[in-house]
């Protein structure tokens, strides 16, 4: 017979290792503002010019072309809301995906029965990372860039490693 201590079924749930993985966007709140800003002027300016000389449906194309460019960034920030939550503890490993609506699903594996698969290509690197263990199995950091998506394989991998090897 064992004992067991709640202190050690704490210290087994306690994590070993979490990330927040996010998309990277290279043009923030403030440069969207004055990236729209500025074209909305020059199309406006334009489009005032255009209908003052007689060509008005060039007035309106200044027009769509803006409100396409403003509904391409909207979706574009829309995207970039998408998030995963990786966690390893001693007991479970925890995945986490947030849609951009909100929406979340969550895998949990067992941690001495997941494997880690990271599919790389002699140019690119990481081109895919999948967490799976006897019964299903999900991507990974699909959004990230080659060199996070480095960086996460191999700190996911030796979290992963510490914590099966750990008996």
């Amino acid at each position: 017979m064992t004992e067991r201590n709640a202190d050690t079924d704490i210290d087994n749930n306690r994590p070993v290792f979490a990330a927040e993985l996010f998309p990277h966007r290279s043009l923030g709140r403030r440069g969207f503002k004055v990236t729209l800003t500025l074209t909305g002027a020059f199309c406006l300016i334009y489009s005032i010019v255009f209908v003052i000389r007689g060509a008005w449906p060039i007035g309106i194309f200044f027009g769509a072309d803006f409100i396409l460019l403003y509904g391409a960034f909207w979706l574009n920030y829309r995207s970039g809301r998408v998030r995963e939550e990786v966690t390893v503890s001693r007991t479970d490993v925890s995945i986490r995906k947030f849609s951009p609506s909100g929406r979340m699903v969550e895998h949990r594996f067992n941690p001495f029965w997941t494997r880690f698969l990271v599919r790389r290509h002699s140019e690119i690197g990481v081109v895919s990372m999948h967490v799976r263990d006897r019964s299903h199995d999900t991507d990974v950091g699909s959004f990230l860039n080659p060199e996070d998506r480095e960086s996460f394989a191999k700190a996911f991998k030796r979290a992963l490693a510490t914590v099966t090897q750990r008996i």
